[in-house]
């Protein structure tokens, strides 16, 4: 994270009333027979814009309860909710990426809603994928329910794989290697594997499918051979030239011009590619991620979670069930593009018909969170700090990755 909201609280007295006119509200009708109770719900980036359109939806059917939503830049969120928690003043529901589950619930600024889930069958563990319910958990506590989720995968172009001898995807770390020198061996600039430098869960995935742990006890393992050699895989497409260090375009336009004809990423790069390049529709495709010891991928996504200080728990229970409805969760994936979290959503035919969310939806049985732990961001970020020196600077791997570990073991001790 790029603050601790720990560090803020010290100073929740200069906090307090900033956020007033965004706390739970009640009209002034509330209170007498037939009142209605306003829910303002905080919820994040582009796609939280079309959260109103569900929102009347859920109006309609709850006539007695009217929701207020505030959509938040990405950049500015973060900063926001410290600031709500510091003065108890914020929303009765808001949207949390998984990776801030652990530092908000930390702050006890989410509501506990382990007592809650035998009133909703919305919220029934059985309806979620298994990585997804995990990014709820804080200790004993259940402090959110999945609102979307995705996940990574390979995205490769058919025509050009077929080119150098492969007519379907890489199935193994050894097979994306040499499918990647083939590839760049074709020249003139050309590439064989884009790997994202700045995508901070990547060598944690990698790890994980060459059977690390990543942290044991509170105990990181980042110099073990488990995670060296992932690592060094990874900066072996830099040394042998055939990942760019730097790619110089897009990824989209890269990818269509066949300059970088593998790379890994999110569902959000279906739609971008298909209306960025429709000219390569029938030459591209998606897979599960090649495998080592497993295929593990990431997986993220966003929660829905009730704000500690909510004066209208029950309604916003109630309007995250809905949420939490297939139906609800197909309507939204037409409306933003993000992906359902319950596994009933994914047995629509809009998303087993298609050939590249087929493939997502099997990713996600093999896809786990990062550590849920509130240092998590920090130590990745020192990692792509590390990871720089390797690919760039040709810095010992196992040296680096000694230091890094000892920079872990000083943010965990915090």
């Amino acid at each position: 994270m790029r603050k601790m909201v720990t560090a803020v609280l010290a100073s929740s007295v200069l906090a307090t009333g900033v956020l007033a006119g965004c706390s739970s509200r009640t009209d002034s009708s509330e209170g007498a027979a037939g009142g209605t109770v306003t829910l303002n719900v905080w919820a994040m980036g582009e796609e939280a814009k079309s959260l109103p359109q569900l929102a009347d939806k859920f109006t309609q059917e709850n006539p007695n309860i009217k929701i207020n939503v505030q959509a938040l830049p990405w950049d500015t969120a973060h900063d926001k909710l410290i600031t709500a928690v510091a003065s108890k003043k914020g929303p009765d529901v808001l949207q949390l990426g998984t990776t801030w589950i652990p530092e908000f619930a930390s702050a006890n600024a989410l509501m506990d809603l382990k007592a809650e889930l035998g009133s909703y069958p919305e919220f029934a563990e059985s309806n979620f994928y298994p990585g997804a319910v995990a990014t709820t958990r804080q200790g004993d506590a259940v402090v959110g329910v999945p609102w979307y989720i995705d996940t990574r995968v390979l995205y490769y172009r058919k025509d050009l794989l077929q080119s150098v001898g492969y007519n379907e995807a890489p199935k193994t770390w050894e097979e994306l290697s040499d499918a990647a020198k083939k590839l760049a061996a074709r020249g003139n600039g050309s590439y064989g594997l884009s790997i994202d430098t700045k995508e901070q869960s990547l060598a944690f995935m990698f790890a994980r499918q060459n059977g690390s742990k990543l942290i044991d006890n509170n105990k990181p393992l980042f110099n073990q051979p488990e995670f060296v050699q992932a690592v060094e895989y990874l900066n072996s497409f830099f040394q042998d030239g055939s990942a760019p260090k730097d790619l110089g375009m897009d990824i989209v336009p890269a990818f269509q011009k066949g300059i970088a004809p593998m790379f890994i990423s999110g569902p959000w790069m279906i739609k971008l590619i298909n209306d960025q390049a429709p000219d390569i529709k029938d030459k591209w495709a998606t897979a599960v991620l090649p495998k080592k010891e497993n295929n593990t991928s990431s997986l993220g996504g966003s929660n829905l979670s009730v704000f500690q200080h909510t004066e209208h728990k029950e309604e916003a229970l109630k309007f995250i069930a809905y949420m939490s409805k297939p139906a609800t969760q197909l309507e939204w994936l037409k409306l933003s593009n993000t992906l359902p979290s319950t596994k009933k959503a994914w047995e629509d035919p809009s998303l087993t018909n298609d050939p590249n969310y087929k493939v997502i939806g099997e990713q996600l049985n093999a896809s786990e969170p990062m550590p849920l732990i509130k240092p998590f961001e920090e130590i990745a970020q020192s990692y792509l700090k590390s990871f720089e020196n390797i690919y760039r600077a040709n810095a010992n791997v196992q040296t680096e990755m000694d230091a890094f570990n000892k920079k872990a073991e000083q943010i965990l001790s915090k």
